[in-house]
């Protein structure tokens, strides 16, 4: 991780007002990831072209393999707070299935940038390490939701084989868009998301109890 400089200076670019939220020098960052390459682009590089300084890049990301993630952590938590809005009279798949497609769901005026930030994600070798990070946070969601809804522990077999597989579910769709610049992401992954049949219920649940045991 690359670490900010404490008492370098604040440099601005002339004739170019700062980009000063979180959105705007993510979007800096992912034009000049796209243009230059990941592992050729420093953060003094993004900084610079944001018009800001490293201390205040270090104020709203903690490196510079951060920056393609955007606001992961708070859709992460908004992603944790539907499912538990849920009702329990909705199928666990189509809880699942709802609140995912809901997750990656972004404006219109986002679409490019998200498209970006997906191809880095899926094919810079560099980032593959910490999104491995990100990807086991998303799956634990998953994992405490059907945890919760079939009364089992969070590592157990069902919650973490459902987690994973929504996960290959996702990075299939995601593929899939970005091979097809004519396709939607939403309609992607609602549509994989009907493959996937109900089959975890009360039954298989205490069958996988019994043979546990």
């Amino acid at each position: 991780m690359e670490e900010p400089a404490v008492s370098e200076p604040e440099h601005r670019r002339l004739g170019r007002a700062p980009s000063t939220t979180h959105a705007e020098i993510s979007h800096t960052a992912l034009r000049l990831f796209m243009d230059r390459g990941f592992d050729q682009t420093t953060i003094d590089d993004i900084a610079r072209e944001a018009g800001i300084g490293r201390r205040t890049f270090f104020r709203y990301f903690a490196s510079k393999s951060d920056l393609p993630w955007g606001h992961f952590d708070v859709l992460l938590d908004r992603m944790r707070q539907h499912l538990a809005s849920m009702s329990d009279d909705l199928p666990l798949m189509e809880q699942l299935r709802e609140a995912i497609v809901e997750f990656n769901r972004v404006p219109e005026t986002e679409w490019a940038y998200h498209r970006r930030r997906m191809d880095l994600l899926l094919h810079v070798p560099t980032l593959l390490a910490h999104s491995t990070l990100r990807y086991a946070s998303w799956r634990q969601v998953v994992a405490e939701h059907v945890a919760r809804r079939l009364e089992l522990p969070e590592h157990d077999l069902i919650p973490q084989t459902m987690a994973w597989t929504c996960l290959g579910v996702c990075l299939a769709a995601y593929e899939q868009w970005l091979a097809d610049e004519e396709s939607t992401l939403i309609d992607l992954l609602d549509e994989a998301f009907r493959l996937i049949d109900e089959r975890i219920d009360t039954s298989t649940v205490q069958a996988h109890r019994s043979a546990s045991m």
